[in-house]
């Protein structure tokens, strides 16, 4: 697959479309019309599952941390997994993410057992898988077992910014290999980071994009800094959704072909964020199809969306918003496109 087809800007340009709070409009037709060229008025709509809030790392701004002993822990058993992926393909659903903590007790058998019934079953689904960093023969075997793609935000692309998010017994240096074991592998790869986490400034961002470029991904996923009241980073601010918006529509600039999500986050922080992310230039939604029980447990940040029309099960109801803003809603897997350097377009 041929994704070396990101666009270079200067880091002058890029500072200033970051900071400049009334480029909004322009980045966002700017983005719009590329992504229009290459993907059409098509949104593509992944059936989330977190099927475990059990983590043993302890990330600074993740509700469900490893210390947090304020949280109802729930983990999904193979056979709720497996039923909850095959509702999701009854309503439509041609990709299912699997995202959840870093929870030892999901083996890779087990993982391996999972990904075959539901490919067993359904073998027209792409499976996403968000499970933190594994071994290389961990996701190896992950994907000969029938994964398709792997998202693992690196959250931040400077190295003390990193260990001011993150505990020293996490390694900036593992979550850039992961990316790239993955990526060697044959994933379509997802990375990704938040907009305005704790003591982020506009040139880390730039380093972010520059890594991001590097990897070239297939999927990019961002979304604001979200508060938890559970956390030690409790008393700072969310990030800006003007940002993340612009963000996105420079995302699309940058790499034309990538399928970028429009995030629960967008949604919690604004009622109508994740149409006006689709505006901005993204073209994935990720609603969820957890069951109802366990949703509001899955807590990474304070008043996360969790029911109503962000329930997977509400596919009507999304599709209208989705219309109303101007797209459509597809089933399909939504592979990303890729270009061909040879035809000069994309396929």
């Amino acid at each position: 697959m041929e994704l070396k087809n990101t666009k270079y800007y200067d880091d002058q340009t890029l500072k200033r479309w970051i900071g400049d709070d009334s480029l909004n409009d322009e980045l966002a037709t700017r983005a719009n019309k590329i992504r229009r060229e290459i993907y059409g008025d098509k949104v593509y709509v992944r059936g989330l599952i977190e099927f475990s809030n059990i983590c043993k790392n302890n990330c600074y701004y993740c509700g469900i941390r490893g210390a947090n002993k304020n949280i109802a822990r729930y983990r999904l058993s193979t056979e709720e997994i497996i039923a909850t992926a095959d509702l999701g393909y009854d309503l439509g659903y041609r990709t299912i993410v699997l995202q959840g903590g870093e929870d030892a007790y999901y083996t890779d058998d087990i993982f391996v057992s999972i990904i075959e019934e539901i490919k067993g079953h359904h073998p027209d689904i792409a499976i996403t898988l968000s499970l933190g960093e594994r071994s290389y023969e961990s996701y190896k075997r992950l994907y000969i077992a029938g994964a398709d793609r792997y998202l693992l935000r690196e959250e931040t692309s400077d190295k003390d910014h990193y260990y001011k998010l993150h505990p020293r017994d996490m390694s900036f240096e593992a979550r850039r290999k992961a990316l790239f074991n993955l990526k060697e592998i044959g994933y379509q790869v997802g990375g990704g980071f938040m907009v305005g986490s704790p003591y982020q400034t506009d040139d880390m961002i730039i380093k972010d994009l520059r890594f991001l470029q590097e990897l070239e991904p297939a999927m990019i996923g961002i979304g604001p800094y979200l508060t938890q009241h559970d956390t030690p980073f409790r008393d700072f601010s969310n990030g800006s959704y003007r940002k993340t918006l612009r963000l996105i529509s420079i995302l699309r600039i940058l790499f034309p072909y990538a399928l970028i999500p429009s995030t629960t986050s967008l949604g919690t922080i604004d009622p109508r964020g994740r149409e006006e992310g689709l505006k901005a230039g993204a073209n994935v939604l990720m609603p969820n199809l957890s069951p109802t029980s366990v949703r509001e447990s899955y807590a990474l940040y304070d008043n996360k969306i969790c029911t109503g029309e962000e329930a997977a099960e509400c596919r009507a109801c999304l599709e209208v918003r989705v219309k109303n803003a101007g797209f459509r809603i597809v089933s399909a897997r939504g592979d990303v496109i890729s270009y061909n350097k040879e035809t000069r377009r994309y396929n």
